[in-house]
């Protein structure tokens, strides 16, 4: 067991044999972690948390009372393979969020990236990739191998099924229910959810004026065109667009493998 000098550690609190917790690390009363957990400098357990597994904190997290972290996965596959849970840096994990981390057959691994607030109640499962500056409201519930982009609006009471990919700076709206990929900076709302349009609030927060225009005219070219989607992103793709943007979410219609779920409208 390695315990920074600097931690502070209630005496209710149990740390198993081979834990390593950072400097200044703050764990309150009742917490129980477990012997391969490691949880970098600066973060902040508060009371009755468990923290089980392979699992890896970075610094500066915060994990609320009644959180599960590290958890055997909730898959009938799983035969104790070795598996990690990974975090980031200044994630705050709210309270009774569970965690899973990866399953061994399927890459092992769970991670999560920087700056994430995952609010309480959030469920997410093993194989699961969050990016960065998410944010998933309180009963979020992600099934397994999802991947998440960075920049991610996630109502709540929304669940979202195994394997769906999100692009960057995407939202989706609460109490939907997604079974398919949605591009990047697109919303999505409904169950099951479909595309209703550009996350424009989060476009004219993060771009200037001429990137939101350029990703809008994408947009209706390739959800309101007379050709299926694949093919007008091909097209735009190999039209050699400057902007990454652009790129970005024609390479992301192209490689999807769940589909696009969208209403095809006229041009208005």
């Amino acid at each position: 067991m390695s315990i920074a000098k600097t931690a502070i550690i209630a005496d209710t609190a149990i740390i198993e044999e081979g834990a390593v917790i950072g400097e200044n690390v703050k764990i309150g009363h009742y917490c129980i972690i477990g012997k391969d957990v490691k949880i970098g400098a600066f973060s902040e357990i508060y009371n009755n948390v468990t923290l089980l597994g392979n699992t890896t904190l970075g610094e500066h997290n915060e994990v609320f009372p009644n959180a599960v972290l590290g958890t055997k996965p909730q898959d009938l596959k799983y035969r104790d393979e070795p598996n990690e849970l990974i975090f980031g840096d200044y994630n705050k994990i709210r309270e009774f969020t569970m965690i899973n981390p990866g399953t061994g057959n399927e890459g092992g691994r769970t991670i999560i990236g920087n700056h994430n607030l995952l609010m309480a109640y959030v469920h997410i499962a093993h194989d699961c990739i969050i990016g960065d500056n998410c944010i998933l409201a309180n009963g979020v519930t992600l099934g397994g191998h999802i991947v998440l982009g960075n920049h991610i609006n996630i109502g709540g009471l929304t669940p979202l099924h195994q394997f769906v990919k999100v692009g960057d700076y995407a939202m989706i709206a609460g109490a939907s229910a997604l079974s398919q990929d949605i591009p990047p900076f697109c919303m999505a709302e409904g169950n099951r959810a479909v595309v209703r349009g550009l996350n424009l609030h989060r476009l004219r927060k993060t771009f200037e004026h001429h990137q939101v225009d350029a990703i809008n005219r994408v947009y209706k070219r390739i959800f309101m065109g007379n050709q299926p989607i694949k093919e007008i992103a091909q097209t735009i793709l190999g039209e050699k667009p400057s902007d990454d943007n652009i790129i970005k979410m024609c390479d992301f219609i192209i490689k999807s493998t769940r589909g696009i779920p969208f209403v095809r409208k006229a041009y208005e």
